[in-house]
């Protein structure tokens, strides 16, 4: 028998540790709205610095280094929170606290994509961990920078109130402002071709999917979504009323930063983001005012929110009152908690139903669909009618690409499977570009331009009756550098007229490859890159934007792009209050 040394210890996967839920501005009773959440258990250094985040507490407007967050295990493996019992003063001065608050959302937003996605999921940037500073700089912003590979949460003085009496806002200490940052960061890993310019869809994708985010994690937590539905705590029954669909929209649930909003406007009590409120019926895809990429990515969180409350409501209708009017407290969060929890897997598993390069609303609302068809082909609680629903409300329908139902068309051509190795198209790029190489003709993918495989990656997908749905996700994109005289001459493209013949440009192509458990094809999801009349028009209108927008001249992503759409953002904010 082998001796083996050391002693074997049962070690927990979680821990708890509590964060500001909402936003500072947000009280219930007179308090600040807290929650002590779930993260995954690991033993870190001091910072707190983990095996996926690692906060870094440097101040650089005041040059300074605060005093990092210690947060270690204690006897037998059990872990501590310093702060379970912290008054509101502590938290909002602690510096150790927001390094607490900022670390323990972020693994949990971190957390929840891996959950839905089934898999491990990669930062957007370089190496294993991302750096979050949540006192970086004094500017009313915050953002991710792919170069920096860092999340950057500033802070700013607030206006004057009516007794000219000002305080410090710390985006550090908003729930929705860290969610939102954390998911550009997984999205880039995901789909980094998404930073990249493209159309105004493509970059509203990445906000609006940011604050989906946001929004619908909050509803994971019970303890918050009951305070904040009726302003108590503790109560068994809340009145039916309170449950109508206008008075859930216009709930502090559904508004995004509060406390940002209200500050970076100067107007008391409105929100950064109330998409929800939105009326529906008008043309916002064409209206010029909703081209800028914040206003457009409201479009889709208000399909998406008005879907979930849509379905929230539906099933709220099945609970009867007790008494006098009102229905049990715990049956209404948990019906809410249920809906935003399937809502939001569907938003995060439909990534990898999406195409690598020009996503359009359309493409998405497609990926939704197919997603939620493979795992729950009964759609006994009408999530898919409610998103077909609400996303043509807002002027977005399924892809021009999809069946009749709005969902993906399944691959059905002949495929070569007889040259590539099954187990290593699971996980090699290499192989799964030669299964690409030896298909491109049934894969429509033409002889122009340069093929490259971007990831290969693992899916297993679980849904509610635990059924079991293993997948392998492979993501190729094609590139075409081509002047723009032979654009408009030989591939036929419109290309803009202000743009010089001889100038070089890159037009992009690409798509996701979906195989089953087999490693058979099930779907192909592609933007092509000149297959037909269509992808043609595609492309016309991608230079089109690219050059009114400026970034065929001045390349924009990384720090600089987030870090100017943020704080273009709040300009805009300043100049409306």
């Amino acid at each position: 028998m082998r001796n083996v040394k050391g002693t074997r210890h049962s070690l927990r996967s979680s821990r708890k540790l509590s964060i500001i839920a909402q936003d500072p501005s947000v009280k219930i009773d007179g308090r600040i709205v807290t929650a002590s959440i779930d993260v995954p258990a690991e033993e870190l250094l001091s910072g707190p610095r983990g095996y996926r985040v690692a906060v870094v507490d440097y101040d650089v407007t005041a040059n300074a280094l605060y005093q990092p967050a210690d947060l270690p295990s204690g006897l037998d493996g059990e872990y501590h929170d310093p702060f379970a019992d912290a008054p509101d003063e502590t938290l909002l001065s602690d510096p150790r606290f927001h390094a607490q608050n900022v670390y323990a959302i972020a693994m949990r937003i971190l957390a929840r994509f891996e959950f839905a996605l089934g898999r491990r999921v990669q930062w957007g940037c370089e190496g294993h961990q991302l750096n979050i500073l949540p006192h970086a700089f004094a500017e009313p912003n915050a953002f991710y920078s792919r170069d920096d590979r860092s999340l950057f949460f500033g802070y700013f003085e607030s206006f004057p109130d009516k007794q000219g009496n000002t305080h410090t806002v710390f985006s550090c200490l908003s729930h929705d402002v860290i969610a939102h940052e954390t998911t550009h960061a997984i999205l880039d890993g995901l789909r980094s071709r998404y930073l990249e310019p493209s159309s105004p869809d493509q970059g509203a994708f990445h906000e609006g999917l940011a604050d989906v985010v946001a929004l619908l994690s909050v509803f994971a937590l019970p303890d918050v979504v009951g305070a904040a539905l009726d302003a108590t705590t503790g109560a068994a029954l809340i009145d039916q009323a309170l449950l109508e669909k206008d008075k859930l929209a216009n709930s502090v649930l559904f508004r995004l930063a509060d406390e940002m909003g209200q500050e970076m406007s100067g107007v008391r009590g409105s929100a950064l983001r109330h998409s929800i409120v939105l009326p529906p019926g008008k043309d916002y895809m064409n209206d010029p005012a909703w081209q800028e990429v914040h206003n457009r990515g409201e479009l889709l969180v208000a399909a998406m929110m008005r879907s979930f409350l849509d379905i929230w409501v539906s099933r709220l209708s099945r609970i009867g009152t007790i008494v006098d009017g009102k229905k049990d407290r715990s049956l209404v969060i948990e019906e809410g908690a249920r809906a935003a929890d399937h809502l939001l897997t569907m938003a995060i598993r439909a990534i990898d139903y999406c195409p690598p390069v020009d996503l359009s609303f359309s493409d998405y609302l497609s990926a939704l669909l197919t997603v939620d068809r493979e795992v729950v082909p009964d759609d006994r609680y009408g999530y898919r009618e409610a998103l077909l629903s609400n996303f043509r409300d807002f002027g977005i329908d399924p892809s021009r690409r999809a069946d009749t139902d709005g969902s993906w068309l399944r691959c059905d051509e002949d495929m070569i499977y007889s040259r590539t190795h099954f187990d290593s198209m699971l996980r090699d790029n290499e192989e799964v570009f030669r299964f690409v190489w030896e298909n491109r003709k049934a894969l429509k993918i033409g002889d122009i331009g340069y093929i490259e495989v971007q990831s290969v990656r693992p899916s297993v997908r679980i849904a509610p009756d635990g059924f079991v749905l293993r997948e392998t996700i492979a993501e190729y994109v094609q590139v075409l550098t081509v002047t723009a005289g032979e654009l408009r001459q030989d591939l036929k493209v419109d290309v803009p007229e202000g743009i010089e013949f001889w100038r070089s440009l890159r037009l992009l192509g690409g798509g996701t490859l979906v195989f089953d458990e087999y490693g058979q094809l099930k779907y192909q999801i592609a933007n092509h890159l000149l297959k037909d009349r269509g992808d043609r028009k595609r492309q016309g209108d991608r230079l089109s934007y690219l050059w009114k927008q400026g970034f065929l001249d001045k390349r924009k992503d990384g720090a600089g792009y987030f870090s100017a759409l943020h704080l273009a953002r709040s300009g805009v904010q300043e100049r409306a209050g």
